[in-house]
């Protein structure tokens, strides 16, 4: 799968059929994929605390590998003084691999 930058679910329509097929084949092989993630570190940010997704992507990125990096939005400066939201995703994406957003 190529890169893609992810900002509305109608984004990926075309490729849900292939990750809901990946979802399952992973599923099935947890434990016995190896670590795709390796060397990876994931930024996740909560508009809202969510103690289940939380702990699901926390779990999923550890198991593949991958370092899980908590980031509080109500800690973030966003939208105060000059740091921009896009400002503040362009930063974050020099130092982080992936961000995930809810």
């Amino acid at each position: 799968m190529a890169k893609k930058d992810l900002i509305s679910v109608s984004d990926m329509e075309e490729e849900w059929p292939g990750l809901v097929d990946l979802a399952i084949k992973l599923k099935a092989e947890r434990g016995n994929h190896g670590a795709p993630l390796k060397g990876k570190t994931l930024a996740m940010i909560f508009e809202k605390p969510s103690t289940r997704t939380r702990i699901s992507f926390d779990v999923a990125i550890t198991e593949l590998g991958g370092h899980a990096l908590y980031i509080d939005e109500s800690k973030m400066q966003l939208g105060v003084h000059s740091e921009t939201v896009e400002d503040t995703a362009r930063v974050m994406s020099r130092f982080v691999h992936g961000i995930m957003y809810r």
